[in-house]
């Protein structure tokens, strides 16, 4: 092999193994910045797809916090509350000033880590801003594991007094 093709060999080669480096060093980024989204029934018995959350991953989650589920330390600003949709509950602990709009039946999105099965550690909690918004991750999941009500010619006509 001549010095002139030598050259270029080690310059392709230094070039492929840089590029190589930085698609892996951007995915090794994205991969520690990606929360993926569950609801607590997907979050229980696990995404459509059979995938389930492991303990110590970082997610996020969304629903309706459960009426008088919300306990206050006097003590301190931590804060637990169940959060649940159409099926099973999950607690979600969280140490700091929760948002204005935050309050039972409403519907929130949190992002923390998974502690156990069935418990989060959140570090962010938002609070939806009015009446109509949900979020959209909760507005799909609710359309996809939520069933409307079937109502008999009865109900539909109410009580006659």
């Amino acid at each position: 092999m001549n010095p002139r093709r030598k050259k270029r060999m080690t310059l392709v080669l230094a070039l492929v193994v840089g590029l190589g480096a930085t698609v892996g060093l951007m995915l090794y980024a994205l991969n520690q910045n990606m929360d993926l989204f569950y609801t607590p029934t997907e979050l229980v018995n696990g995404k459509p797809d059979g995938t389930k959350p492991e303990v110590g991953q970082r997610l996020r989650i969304g629903g309706m916090v459960v009426t008088g589920s919300v306990e206050r330390d006097p003590q301190s600003l931590q804060v637990r509350f169940d959060v649940a949709d159409v099926g099973p509950a999950v607690t979600i602990k969280y140490d700091g000033i929760l948002p204005d709009l935050f309050r039972e039946g409403q519907g929130i999105v949190a992002q923390g880590v998974l502690v156990n099965a069935t418990t989060i550690e959140a570090h962010e909690v938002l609070a939806k801003h009015d009446e109509e918004y949900m979020p959209p991750e909760v507005a799909e999941a609710m359309k996809k594991t939520h069933e409307p009500l079937q109502y008999t010619e009865e109900q539909m006509q109410g009580s006659v007094q």
